[in-house]
């Protein structure tokens, strides 16, 4: 046993009665919040924190310990725990605790001190963990981390996942705590629903400890255990809802229950902690929220990674076997380079082209099986701590079925490069569950995610040698199948030797004046030969090839609302895509232009990829007769005008 040295032990537990103080007002102070929780894992968080490697003057330090409390509500308790060491002024989180524009928001947030990761929605802690375990891990910089999780967050099946990944990988430097105080919202966990805790951690492989979360010295000993494990260690510290003031205590309305006035004077009472909220309303009352208009950039990595020269495809292939080539031939070129690079994969490796990555790098090559909100999330996580992270999936598990966790990455400011095969319609024979036509519109949801659709494997090879430099979130989406070259007129690629990727840009890849059509992802080529059908008829069409629909220029989209009738074409749910963006565009314009927007109407059934784009209306024959059909009507709407005037 480790015993705790006596002078620390009484530092603690008069530390927990001021803590408890700090949440009990608070709380009070803000009427909302989560006091409950907060009190009953306020002592393993003081202990934790009195036991790890960190520096309160120093909170980024590279070699500190690191702590992801994934039940974000008790953020209470955590600010205490946080402003009792240094990090912060305590006084300031208890008068400013979820006040318009104060860092000590309702759940916690990366921005304040001391805190790793934002979180709230259940489940996703431990994932973070992962991520930031297996960082420890790739920069060689020795470090523990900790998760803190609550009982109820049990019942969310992304824990098994994480459970699962930390054990494949022998993740002996991440420790799982569990506040098991048997309370949720709606009463006893066993109840809401059961679940045998201890059993279901054996059985991936951790190694369970057992504790009094309430006995500092156990609690210390319980962590001094987990130094040398060869396995992941759980602590499942059993606790009381509301410790510390015995009107509170083993109730679950406390979890989200605030006290009153009287009830608060009470309970300091028995704290035998003075009661002067009246000077935190003061403090509150003088807070002044200054709305701040920068961007956060305060946690961008700053990558110098070798892009290579660029491979030039002279023959039809795919986007994702040029994306597999490419960041192949940046792993060979940035073997030994400060920041590594480091991959993802959800069983989809042979697909997504990942395997040159994984016979170059096989010790950052992370096989995360079929556990997509695991990856996304420790992908995230991984990304933060300095690691240019890649993570391929299909189009409709990398965005679609994670999409609440590409959200808390982009919450969180991650730097994740997240590449995705097979969207839109060319999957085929999959079928619908398996079509991916809403990636560009899940995307545009979240405000930090930008997204390329590359338009050929010239620009795909491009596109990626641009990425790997790059900070922040990044979505790069492409097709299944093989798809045509992009030629200028003449017989030169247009994404040739000469060619440079620049993000927002506008490719014009014909010149026309009888209308525009402005199009994203594969149905580039079919509108290419569409084009030069009509080209032969007499009829010249602009084409614009949009391969970063989240943030078209300004002066290249001025190009096309010139134009009296513009298309918008892809293979993309037409309500969320594209042509919606770029509908957008022409009312903040101003532009009284015709839009014809062209895209999947509906969820595609099963059937060959050229069967799907000829009942989507998208093959070459159905895009001529349409733009044709258009242009002859609106050249007979303008000589019947004509007609009029004379």
């Amino acid at each position: 046993m480790h015993n705790m040295e006596k002078e620390l032990l009484s530092e603690l537990h008069n530390r927990g009665k001021i803590a408890r103080a700090a949440i009990l007002t608070m709380t009070t102070l803000a009427g909302c919040g989560h006091p409950g929780g907060s009190m009953s894992s306020i002592d393993v968080l003081n202990v934790l924190y009195s036991y790890i490697k960190h520096d309160p003057k120093n909170p980024n330090w590279d070699e500190r310990d690191r702590v992801i409390v994934s039940n974000g509500h008790i953020s209470p308790g955590v600010y205490s725990a946080l402003g009792l060491l240094g990090y912060f002024e305590l006084d300031t989180a208890i008068a400013q605790y979820r006040k318009l524009g104060s860092i000590f928001e309702g759940h916690i947030e990366r921005f304040v001190p001391g805190v790793e990761w934002t979180t709230g929605n259940l489940g996703q802690g431990l994932s973070a963990g992962c991520g930031m375990a297996l960082a420890s891990r790739i920069k060689h910089i020795p470090y523990q981390v900790y998760v803190l999780m609550g009982d109820g967050e049990q019942q969310k099946g992304m824990i098994s996942e994480a459970r699962r990944f930390a054990v494949k990988y022998k993740l002996n430097n991440l420790v799982a705590i569990i506040d098991y105080n048997r309370l949720q919202i709606n009463g006893v966990i066993s109840k809401v629903m059961p679940q045998n805790i201890r059993h279901n951690w054996e059985s991936d492989g951790w190694k369970v400890l057992e504790v009094n979360g309430h006995d500092l010295s156990m609690i210390h000993s319980a962590l001094c255990e987990t130094a040398n494990s060869e396995v992941p260690i759980l602590i499942l510290a059993h606790t009381v809802m509301g410790k510390g003031v015995p009107f509170m205590e083993n109730l679950e309305k406390y979890h989200g229950s605030t006290l009153s006035e009287a009830q608060l004077d009470e309970a300091l009472k028995h704290l035998e902690v003075p009661n002067i909220i009246d000077e935190y309303k003061k403090m509150r009352d003088d807070f002044i929220y200054l709305p701040k208009t920068d961007k956060p950039n305060e946690f961008s990595l700053k990558p110098d990674f070798d892009p290579g020269a660029a491979f030039i495809y002279d023959k039809e292939t795919d986007n994702r076997s040029a994306w597999g080539n490419a960041i192949g031939d940046l792993a060979k070129l940035n073997k030994d380079v400060k920041m590594p690079l480091a991959m993802v994969d959800c069983d989809l490796m042979v697909s997504v082209k990942t395997g040159e990555f994984a016979s170059l790098c096989p010790d950052r090559f992370f096989q995360s099986g079929i556990m997509e909100n695991n990856a996304a999330v420790l992908s995230g996580a991984l990304s933060t701590c300095g690691i240019q992270t890649f993570w391929a999936d299909f189009g409709v598990f990398g965005t679609a079925e994670v999409y609440n966790n590409q959200r808390l990455n982009d919450i969180n400011h991650t730097n994740l490069k997240v590449v995705v095969t097979h969207v839109g319609i060319d999957v085929g024979e999959d079928g619908r569950t398996h079509q991916c036509i809403d990636y560009i519109g899940l995307m545009r949801n979240l405000y930090g995610f930008r997204v390329i659709v590359p338009a050929d494997p010239n620009q795909t090879d491009r596109a990626i040698r641009w990425l790997v430099n790059q900070p922040g979130n990044y979505l790069v989406a492409m097709g299944r199948s093989k798809i045509p070259l992009i030629y200028k007129e003449g017989k030169n690629l247009y994404y040739g030797a000469d060619y440079c990727f620049e993000y927002g840009k506008i490719d014009t890849l014909r010149e026309g004046k009888d209308a525009c059509v402005v199009v994203c992802g594969t149905p580039v080529g079919r509108a290419i030969k569409a084009i030069e059908k009509l080209q032969q008829e007499g009829f010249f069409v602009h084409l614009a090839y949009v391969s970063c629909p989240l943030g078209m220029r300004e002066n290249d989209l001025s190009q096309i609302l010139k134009h009296d009738l513009i298309f918008s074409v892809e293979d993309h749910n037409v309500n969320s895509g594209l042509g919606t963006i770029l509908a957008d565009k022409m009312v903040e314009h101003s532009c009284h232009s015709r839009l014809v927007k062209i895209g999947i109407q509906n969820y595609p059934i099963s059937g060959t990829s050229e069967d799907l784009y000829r009942i989507s209306k998208m093959d070459t024959n159905s895009l001529y007769e349409r733009f044709k059909q258009e242009i002859l009507a609106k050249e007979l709407v303008r000589a019947n005008g004509k007609k009029e005037k004379n």
